[in-house]
Parts: structure tokens; sequence; C-alpha cells
């Protein structure tokens, strides 16, 4: 026997009679190999899960994000079929040269581990209440791990969020609307000194034009018709010590953008109605879906302002612009999404996953949330099929990209047959007849496009 037949001969036998599961991926994070026990205990077979990415078969994994860092994980929790394991994942290099990842989830037996899980969900649910204590108390409720995302775009968005939050820098947020600019704003505050006082968020859109001084800067008691006896403090003495988020600052008032580049300048702000300013102490993240450049030559965004909270800008590209991380979002909101609703669906059909990979996702983030969550309380199963979709995305070819002629021909049939078949219930010849086809011709076509 040859040595290289040999070693594999002794890796299948350690890696399938191990207690454990095991699991190899390649550098892109398609599985190379997984054991018997893995496949047992996700219900699944080594025929179906082996060329699957990670993503499609082991849910909430991480095993592709070690593949491509080549960064080690040890001892990290993850959540599987409804129960807390404990997973290693290792990056595998040859020659030097990241080639891939192996992964190990730790469990011993039954009764063992749902003590431990038990004991876990305990701890975590303790973390959660002060976690929300505080959220309630400081108004950060989003952290970096929010951000999900392996791509280029976004391990460098990432990067600059870490570079910059340690800083007191003016920020200006960049995207189209959905992409999760205050996902970024709320990590800049988590991370910088200031993650123990006041993060408050002011939707500058929705204030009306005659309330937005007041809303911003506080008023005094008796300043107007109907104020608040005792007065009231403003978004920026509440976030004294903290971080204002000027979100949608595109659609502020000019005349508002005068007082919010004082309390840049000159650390104060007045009242309406005080008689002296109040020096205030706050860190400036602003966001926009706006060309401001544009706006400021309209005359309608100050340029002295605009120059102000441009000091770091981070774009935050469109989810089209970074489709390889559509898999691992789309598991990660499934997962939220089943926690909150206690609904168990726990994967997506290839079907599914390939339609959601073409889509063009004009909303973003949110729309992928909302179709993930609408699709959830659609389904009768563990897994989400294609017609538990949106109807948008089941008919409105034109949505997808880089299709050629056959591709949309084939995907037309596809459909068709597929109509046909649901309403015949099942009868190949009457759905054959519906469609205009002999019998042999249909049968090739259900042949072709595995009915």
């Amino acid at each position: 026997m040859k040595l290289k037949e040999y070693k594999a001969e002794i890796f299948d036998a350690v890696m399938e009679n191990m207690y454990y599961c095991f699991v190899a991926v390649d550098k892109d994070g398609f599985i190379t190999f997984l054991n018997d026990n893995y496949c047992r205990f996700i219900n699944t077979t080594k025929e179906e899960a082996v060329g699957k990415h990670v993503t499609e078969v082991i849910e909430n994994t991480r095993m592709h994000i070690v593949a491509q860092t080549g960064k080690e994980e040890i001892a990290e929790l993850q959540y599987i079929r409804g129960n807390y394991m404990i997973a290693n994942r290792i990056p595998v290099f040859s020659d030097g040269k990241l080639i891939g990842a192996a992964g190990m989830v730790v469990f011993r037996d039954t009764e063992e581990w749902q003590k431990m899980n038990s004991h876990i969900k305990s701890l975590l649910s303790e973390l959660e209440f002060y976690r929300n204590q505080a959220q309630q108390q400081h108004g950060a409720k989003y952290t970096l791990n929010d951000i999900v995302g392996s791509s280029v775009n976004i391990t460098e968005l990432k990067r600059k969020i870490k570079k910059v939050a340690g800083s007191d820098v003016s920020v200006l947020i960049r995207g189209e609307s959905g992409t999760g600019k205050e996902l970024v704003a709320h990590s800049l505050h988590h991370l910088s000194e200031r993650n123990s006082k006041p993060f408050v968020k002011v939707n500058c859109a929705a204030i009306p034009e005659h309330l937005i001084e007041s809303e911003l800067f506080g008023y005094e008691e008796g300043a107007f018709t109907g104020a608040r006896k005792g007065g009231k403090k403003g978004k920026f003495q509440l976030a004294d010590g903290g971080t204002i988020f000027l979100d949608e600052i595109g659609d502020m008032p000019l005349g508002a953008q005068v007082k919010i580049l004082r309390a840049i300048q000159e650390r104060e702000v007045e009242a309406v109605g005080a008689v002296k300013p109040d020096e205030i102490d706050v860190r400036i993240i602003a966001a926009t879906n706006q060309p401001l450049e544009k706006l400021v030559e309209e005359n309608k965004f100050r340029e002295d302002l605009f120059y102000r909270i441009n000091v770091v800008k981070l774009e935050i590209p469109p989810l089209k612009e970074r489709k390889q991380d559509i898999r691992l979002l789309a598991k990660y909101i499934l997962h939220k999404v089943t926690l909150r609703l206690g609904k168990r669906v726990i994967d997506f059909e290839n079907e599914v996953t390939d339609r959601l990979l073409k889509y063009t996702w004009p909303g973003n983030i949110r729309e992928l949330e909302n179709v993930i969550e609408s699709a959830v309380h659609l389904t009768n199963t563990e897994n989400i099929k294609l017609e538990d979709l949106p109807q948008l995305l089941q008919d409105e070819e034109e949505h997808y990209e880089g299709s050629s002629l056959k591709e949309i021909i084939e995907r037309t049939e596809k459909k068709a047959i597929k109509d046909a078949l649901r309403k015949s219930d099942g009868n190949k010849l009457e759905a054959a007849k519906m469609l205009g086809l002999g019998k042999t011709s249909f049968y090739d076509k259900l042949k072709k496009y595995g009915f």
C-alpha cells in the first residue's frame, strides 16, 4: 500500500470513529469531509453535504470565515438544532499557504450536554438581561458582531470602524437606504471610550421643521405656548459625554444646520428661550443616503457643516456589491427571526438560495430581512421553499442580473412546468397536455430540470 493511501485510510478511520462531530472545508468554504457523527447530528448524508457550501449544511457556522482569515477559533459557542455546542475551528495550511479549515463540535453524552446546555442558556439569559439594561440606559444596542459578512468590502469597513472608533473624530456614514448605517453608528459608539455614556439617535427627516430646534437643543420653561413646566432637555444635552447620531442629516433644515455647526465648533448649545448657552461634550456621527456635495452646490446644505462632519467617511456597499455575503446574512437573519418567533425553520432549499443570490436587492439588507421573515411565517416545513418567498422573487425575472437569453428561457420553461404540475396535482400527462407538449418531449424536460 502506498504511503499516501495509507495516510488517507488512517485519517478516515480516526475521523469516522472519533466521538465528536468533524468537518473540513476548502479555502472557499465548500465541504470536503463530514464524518458520520456530524451527518447523524444534523440529519444529512455525506452524499448530500460534501461539495456544498458549509453555510448551506451547518447552521450558524463560521468555518468559511476561518478558511478565509486563517485565524483559529477555539471553544466558541455555536447554536445548532436548538442547542448550544462548543466548536473548535482551525485553519489548515500546506507549504505555508492557507488551503481550508477543519472544525470539531464537542459534546459528551446527551444527559451531560443537556445539563451544560441549560447552564449556558441560564448564563446567556442573565447576560442578555444586563445587556438590555445597559441598552436602555445608554441607547446603543448593536455591536460590530451585528455587521455580518466576510467580503472584502465588509472586512475593510470593519477594519476602519475599529481604527476610528477610539477617537472623537466626526464620522460621516454614507450608503443606500437599508444597508445598515445605524449598525455602523452603534458599533462606533460601542467601541469608543464613550460606550458607558449615552448614545442618542436623531432622525433628522422625521422631525417637523418648526420643532427641530427645540428637539435638538431643548427649551426653557415658558419659552413658548404649551412649553412643559421646567423646560425640556434637547437631544444634544441628553447626549452630553456620549455620542449623538444624526441620521438622514441631508434632510436637516438650513436654520438648524447653523446651530449644529456651532455645537461642533464651540462645544455649546443654546436652548429655546435660554439666556446663556450650555456647554456640551458630544461626538458627532452623521449618516446620509444623499449626495451632500450636490446639496452644497444647490445651497441646500451648508458647506462649512459638510466639512465639519465629513472628517472621516465610511462607505457601506449595497448588497448587490457584496453578494458573497448573502448566504451568511440569510442564515444569520433566519436564526434571528426564528428565535424571535419561536418557529423551527433551519435552512433554505437550494433553489431559494440560488434565487436570493441572483436577486438585485434594491432595498438592501432591510429588504432581505423582510423577505426572510415573510417566508418564515408562510412555510410549513423546516426548510424555506421557493413558493414561500414573496411573489416578486418568484416571478419578476427582470430583477436578475447577468442572465443570458438561454438562462432566461430555461428559467421560464422550468417555472411553466412546475406550475402545470401543481395545477394538475402531479398528473404528468395532464400537465404535458396543458403545455401543448408530447409525452416524450415532456418527460425529457422533466429529466432535464430534475422534476
